[in-house]
């Protein structure tokens, strides 16, 4: 309940601030562009060969938006000098953490939401397999949580905004990159990389349409661990 209030909180901060809505019209207006240049393409195009482009563009554009989203949920509480007043008061570090992760999903959702005219538009010269945006979006949701989960984590370690999109964008591109580790490595060293792969190895289903139980694990894992690392991050600084 406790976190409920601190995500509504949070939230409203998002909604109230400029800058809430200048990250959201911006990554809106670039993916956008991507879409209509890449996605689109040419008319010869099949409907499912759009719907892919479109969620392999989004996908890169939902991890942006959840690092500019997650620097400022812990970071800029130490950066205002107001982490002290959150210890203070009678709410235990996980609810801080979970209150402000779900205020971040809960905007970066808003911005997912706010993409469906692209997919949509495809009906006007083609057909749309619901099923294929419904797996797609899911995807990109799972993604986002993971990826917000870790730029919170990112921002319970730094002192300010800008090192705490630094700190995230490392361990989400390293996080990436992990397939290129499971290319040079032999087993069961590739395999485990391969399994850690952010994006190359458990969103391209998605991408296709398809739903498979061991993609949703993983990104749900990635974000109960990275949270849970935020959580001890904090609880570590509350006994300095």
């Amino acid at each position: 309940m406790k976190a409920l209030l601190i995500a509504r909180r949070e939230l409203a901060g998002y909604l109230r601030t400029l800058s809430g809505y200048v990250i959201l019209a911006v990554i809106l207006a670039v993916n956008g562009l991507f879409f209509n240049a890449y996605a689109l393409g040419g008319a010869s195009k099949r409907s499912a060969e759009v719907l892919s482009g479109f969620f392999y563009y989004s996908s890169g554009f939902t991890i942006v938006a959840a690092i500019l989203v997650s620097m400022r949920l812990l970071a800029e509480e130490r950066q205002t000098g107001t982490l002290p007043l959150l210890y203070a008061s009678p709410v235990r570090d996980r609810d801080i953490v979970l209150g402000k992760f779900l205020a971040g999903l809960a905007f970066l959702a808003l911005y997912l939401a706010c993409t469906l005219y692209m997919p949509l538009l495809v009906l006007v010269n083609g057909k749309v397999s619901f099923g294929h945006v419904a797996a797609g979006y899911l995807g990109l949701l799972l993604l986002g949580s993971a990826s917000l989960a870790v730029g919170t984590f990112g921002s319970s370690l730094a002192k300010n905004q800008l090192l705490a999109a630094i700190f995230s964008a490392v361990m989400l591109v390293a996080l990436i990159l992990c397939w290129l580790l499971a290319r040079i490595t032999e087993q069961p060293l590739s395999d485990v990389f391969s399994a850690m792969s952010l994006w190359n190895q458990h969103f391209p289903p998605f991408q296709a349409g398809l739903i498979h139980v061991r993609d949703v694990v993983y990104y749900l894992v990635v974000t109960y661990v990275a949270l849970f690392a935020a959580t001890r991050v904090l609880e570590a600084r509350r006994w300095r």
